[in-house]
């Protein structure tokens, strides 16, 4: 019996230095949140934009907390003067979200294991402007998920993709575009396989 209060010990106190490693990174950041996301595992944020967490965010980050998505830990990269908003009731895991302008997932989102989310190129499509970075900027264009969307583990959503109300898009997906509301996409690229409702 002293192993398993001892194992417990050991538990307790990592997920105690956990809570307040999250607790640091999130107030050093511009956060600002209708109650604190609960975090498991160490969350990292970089850059200087804002982010909004809404009520009852939920956060895995690291593999002993979901395994799916492999050894990845959940990163938020948000630029300055950018905004990354996450709804009430958000689930997310192991994934990352770029946001260069804006980033914005609505209530009762679920994005699974390994998930990246980007709002930007990253670099410039023309390689000799590439060769320079001062010229090397990527274009941006806002990402929305609206309302009750399903991300599956190891999709990638790109730059203006809007995802609609319920709809699921299959594990391993590349989103660019819109995807209406209560549907399900697959693929690489991420194409309609058929109506939810």
């Amino acid at each position: 019996m002293s192993v398993l209060r001892h194992i417990w010990r050991i538990v307790s106190l990592r997920s105690l230095r956990f809570a307040i490693i999250n607790r640091v990174e999130l107030s050093s950041a511009k956060t600002s949140w209708s109650k604190v996301p609960r975090i498991n595992g160490l969350l990292r944020i970089q850059g200087k934009g804002r982010i909004q967490f809404g009520k009852n965010v939920k956060i895995n980050s690291g593999k002993n907390y979901n395994i799916i998505g492999g050894d990845t830990r959940t990163a938020l990269v948000v630029k300055k003067n950018a905004r990354l908003v996450i709804g009430d009731n958000c689930g997310i895991s192991n994934c990352s979200i770029v946001c260069h302008e804006f980033v914005q997932l609505g209530k009762d989102v679920k994005i699974g294991g390994g998930v990246k989310i980007y709002d930007t190129d990253f670099h410039q499509l023309d390689a000799h402007l590439r060769r320079d970075a001062k010229t090397d900027i990527g274009r941006t264009k806002p990402v929305f998920i609206d309302d009750d969307a399903f991300i599956g583990a190891h999709s990638i959503i790109l730059k203006g993709s809007y995802v609609g109300k319920g709809a699921i898009i299959g594990a391993g997906s590349v989103v660019r575009g819109r995807v209406p509301d209560n549907e399900i996409w697959t693929g690489n690229p991420a194409k309609f396989v058929r109506k939810i409702h």
